[in-house]
């Protein structure tokens, strides 16, 4: 398809990809669950957005370029690993009735959703080593193959995102005449967006 080698598996990896658990995905579950389904919506937009950045800038050989200069790619990967530090401890510290650590207007919902996934510059390296595997050397078609590739996972992206977003609404509904659990879902998510910037920096 338009260059792309067996499109079905293609579509398959990516639903596998969303399906693992990481930043992005906490960043929709926590603007829904604070702010409703618009707030989940934008963030999730934001996510694929920042996902189109990475996916065009590892075409473009920017992973290449990292590789080359370690020192540039390490100071990226650590300013990913404090920012989802400093959310994670925010989290963790927050005591009952303080304002959500992430609650915050549309706009930033949206910059808060970007950020999280540009964040991560091992995506880039993803991006870099995945397309490769479902490229068609014979009738690929250049860009056209990539934006074809592209699209399909900012579609999928987002039909993901609606669903994370309609399923959490929902469950929000119940669990906020709950602190305590509240309390407790909030300092997990804490404790995960640590686990996630640690997991970050001893990446190699």
């Amino acid at each position: 398809m338009l260059g792309v080698a067996d499109y079905g598996a293609f579509v398959v990896a990516i639903l596998l990809f969303l399906l693992i658990p990481g930043p992005g995905n906490l960043a929709l579950i926590t603007s829904t669950g604070q702010d409703g389904v618009r707030a989940g919506m934008v963030t999730g937009l934001g996510v694929i957005a920042a996902d189109q950045v990475l996916m065009w800038l590892a075409v473009a050989g920017v992973s290449a370029l990292l590789a080359a200069h370690p020192a540039l790619f390490h100071a990226v990967q650590y300013l990913g690993v404090a920012y989802l530090g400093w959310l994670g401890w925010r989290m963790l510290r927050a005591q009952p009735g303080d304002a959500p650590v992430l609650k915050m207007a549309p706009r930033q919902y949206f910059r808060q959703g970007a950020l999280i996934t540009l964040l991560n510059p091992k995506a880039i390296v993803f991006y870099m080593a995945f397309f490769p595997l479902f490229v068609d050397p014979v009738q690929h078609r250049g860009v056209l193959t990539f934006a074809v590739m592209a699209a399909t996972v900012a579609l999928l992206t987002a039909l993901y995102s609606v669903v994370v977003v309609l399923l959490t609404a929902r469950m929000a509904q119940r669990l906020r005449a709950n602190p305590v659990v509240v309390r407790v879902l909030n300092k997990t998510a804490g404790v995960f967006l640590i686990g996630f910037g640690l997991k970050l920096a001893i990446s190699k």
